[in-house]
């Protein structure tokens, strides 16, 4: 009789919420994702559907009466171990969030009102997370149960030990691999919350994809070592993690306008964010880049007035990647300054703010290949709306001043499309600077 492939079982969810009009609500978003889901009202009511029925994951709300989503959370970790959790809040408690955290091990949490895609992701995102960690665990397992096998075999039995071997080693290449797609699921689910995150700040203000093209274009010039690599990945898209208990007024404020307790606050940022991260194992790299990537070369930085190479190295090439997009984002300065001027003053600032070397380093790269524009090393050149040409390849995404996408990078130019922006610049009274790939020719 051959072997019948059996069936996938589906992921068992467990939706947890004091209001019926959210379970709905969830309810509604992932009935169709091929998931059986089973719903509670409180934190009492969900354990009893723990003991009885096998669940996969835990999506929870934070603020419920009986026992909130941190304290469920935390006995769900200590009863059941295997099950996912993630919680579901309408507040920004940091300090609630951060001994969610670290009691009860939180994979994530998701912001009400929750954007539906990002929720179908997330979810997908934890489960898969799950299923890795699940066979890594599987797979030590059978290694020790291999060595031990490998251990009681007859020294003398060459042919058998030389066939345990091959096996050991086909485990071991699995562990890595397992290894390497848990590496992967962790960069994957930081950027997906710092997606999240990014929500709230205003279009023009998310910066982390910017900064993260940046630092990992230097970083692959430079030859840094993949470790540091890694760190910087996760570090340019948690930076401004610290940022997210201010409130919408001061987000939107430039730094350089900030007052009083809004300075305090703002040097307070670095570490906050730090403390958001350190709990975690792996991101105790990146949340020391993190802490750091506000000190200046002089010493006159925060938040420990480090100076010169005593400030790791990934904190410095992070802080200048971060002050040459938010000069640019009209972040730091109370007007968005152009590109080359923002090249300008962070030439200017060398040996003050910056390691001088490192910026010197950084500035070519900008020069060179202008990573930040996204244009994967090809020539690029400025031009005006007047000087465009049909044929032509955008080099970088064009928005509205609303931040609404008008034309995306690589898209090639029509006489009617550069008609088409010229009567933009006319309604909306400004002026665009558009950046194009440059010909083979123009380089001659």
């Amino acid at each position: 009789m051959e072997d019948v492939a059996q069936e996938p079982v589906p992921a068992r969810l467990l939706l947890v919420d004091d209001e019926p009009n959210v379970l709905a609500a969830l309810s509604r978003v992932l009935r169709h994702e091929g998931y059986v889901l089973h719903t509670a009202g409180s934190g009492p009511s969900a354990l009893e559907v723990l003991e009885r029925e096998p669940i996969d994951l835990l999506l929870c709300d934070f603020l419920m009466p009986e026992m909130d989503g941190a304290e469920l959370c935390s006995r769900v970790r200590q009863q059941w171990p295997d099950c996912q959790r993630l919680l579901l809040t309408g507040q920004s408690d940091l300090a609630a969030t951060v001994r969610a955290i670290n009691d009860g091990h939180i994979y994530g949490y998701l912001a009400k009102p929750w954007d539906d895609d990002g929720l179908r992701l997330t979810l997908r995102q934890a489960l898969q997370h799950q299923r890795t960690e699940s066979e890594r665990k599987r797979l030590e397992e059978l290694t020790r149960a291999q060595n031990q096998e490998l251990a009681a075999l007859n020294a003398t039995l060459e042919q058998r030990v030389e066939a345990r071997t091959q096996e050991l080693k086909q485990t071991a290449d699995m562990l890595e691999v397992a290894f390497e797609e848990l590496r992967k699921s962790y960069v994957t689910a930081t950027k997906v919350f710092s997606s999240l995150m990014g929500q709230r700040l205003p279009p023009r203000y998310q910066t982390n994809a910017k900064v993260g093209v940046l630092v990992q274009a230097f970083a692959t010039e430079q030859g840094l070592d993949e470790k540091l690599q890694h760190e910087l990945e996760l570090a340019a898209a948690l930076y401004n993690l610290g940022k997210l208990a201010w409130s919408d007024r001061m987000i939107a404020s430039p730094a350089e306008q900030l007052t009083g307790e809004q300075r305090q606050l703002y040097r307070l940022y670095p570490t906050t964010g730090e403390n958001l991260l350190i709990s975690l194992e792996h991101m105790e790299g990146a949340a020391r880049l993190i802490r750091h990537h506000r000190e200046h070369w002089n010493g006159n930085g925060f938040p420990d007035r480090l100076q010169g190479e005593a400030i790791p190295y990934g904190s410095r090439l992070l802080g200048l990647a971060v002050d040459f997009i938010e000069l640019q984002r009209g972040m730091i300065l109370p007007q968005q300054v152009t590109r080359p001027r923002a090249l300008e003053l962070l030439r200017k600032f060398s040996g003050r703010l910056y390691d001088p070397s490192l910026c010197r380093a950084f500035i070519a790269l900008c020069q060179d290949k202008a990573p930040d524009l996204e244009s994967h090393g090809r020539p690029v050149t400025a031009l005006e709306t007047r000087q465009l040409q049909p044929r032509m390849v955008l080099a970088q995404d064009i928005r509205s001043t609303s931040g609404m996408l008008l034309l995306h990078e690589g898209k090639e130019l029509t006489a009617h499309l550069i008609e088409k922006l010229m009567l933009l610049e006319e309604a909306e009274n400004q002026r665009y600077t558009i950046l194009v790939y440059r010909e083979d020719k123009d380089d001659e």
